[in-house]
């Protein structure tokens, strides 16, 4: 690893202004991808500033039917609050699958969201449940937050404060994890809101995370399994690696969609 400064910000003003005075500043969430990269030295900061014990990014609230999360609040924290879970209990179950115990008590819901991997699981749940990413600086649609592979709207030295969410009718996520990162290797979330059904998919988009369409008019429909048996999964969507082909993440996306909705209902 190459040298670094490190600091720990006490607020999102401070830490803002930290990053902008340095050289080459990252802001550092649960340190999952960021502390890895560094190890590998793939990335080499010249200041870290730790948004972990920023108190305005802590913390689970519910009001009515809104959910909102602070952005450092940890996996575990989210799969073991009865808050989350009362309201949205597909969201706590999603965030009980991350990686493993040491992963979910140091990653946050925010610096995995901002990391964008492609076979994150949060995504899938954002753009399922028309969540919004608020920043220091504005509030986002997670539909257009999530730009690419690895990409996002956040622009620099901008910083996740919150998600939030409206508690669907009903939901659940379904996926079929790597075995050796826990990563999805394709993810399902689907969700019957006020504005119909919603499917986000993780894991198998060549350009990341995806709302399937075709799948949810089906099931606007009908909110059933039966109701995707004539839908098709476009493989062209699909990403090829090592771990799958595109046939395979294809047939994957509507077998977990499929599973999603019997638990979901």
């Amino acid at each position: 690893m190459y040298s670094t400064k490190y600091h720990r910000a006490s607020s999102v003003a401070e830490a803002t202004s930290l990053v902008s005075a340095a050289e080459d500043g990252k802001f550092l969430a649960g340190g999952q991808t960021l502390i890895s990269t560094m190890k590998q030295r793939l990335a080499a900061p010249s200041d870290v500033v730790d948004l972990r014990h920023v108190d305005d990014l802590q913390g689970i609230s519910v009001s009515g039917e809104t959910v909102r999360i602070g952005a450092a609040t940890t996996h575990a924290q989210i799969a073991e609050s009865e808050d989350v879970r009362n309201v949205c209990a597909a969201f706590a179950d999603l965030a009980s699958l991350i990686g493993d115990p040491h992963v979910r008590h140091m990653g946050t819901i925010g610096g995995s969201v901002a990391n964008n991997d492609p076979a994150a699981d949060y995504p899938a749940a954002l753009v399922a449940l028309e969540a919004t990413v608020h920043t220091n600086n504005r509030d986002i649609a997670a539909g257009d937050f999530f730009v690419g592979l690895f990409e996002t709207a956040l622009e620099e030295d901008e910083i996740i404060v919150a998600v939030s969410f409206a508690a669907p009718k009903k939901a659940a996520y379904q996926k079929f994890p790597n075995p050796a990162s826990r990563y999805a290797l394709v993810g399902v979330f689907v969700a019957d809101g006020s504005a119909g059904a919603r499917v986000g998919v993780t894991g198998a988009g060549s350009d990341g995370v995806f709302r399937a369409s075709d799948m949810e008019t089906a099931l606007d429909g009908e909110f059933a399994a039966g109701s995707l048996d004539g839908v098709e999964v476009d493989t062209g969507l699909m990403m090829s690696d090592l771990h799958g082909a595109p046939d395979y993440r294809a047939n994957l996306v509507k077998v977990l969609a499929k599973r999603a909705v019997v638990a979901a209902v």
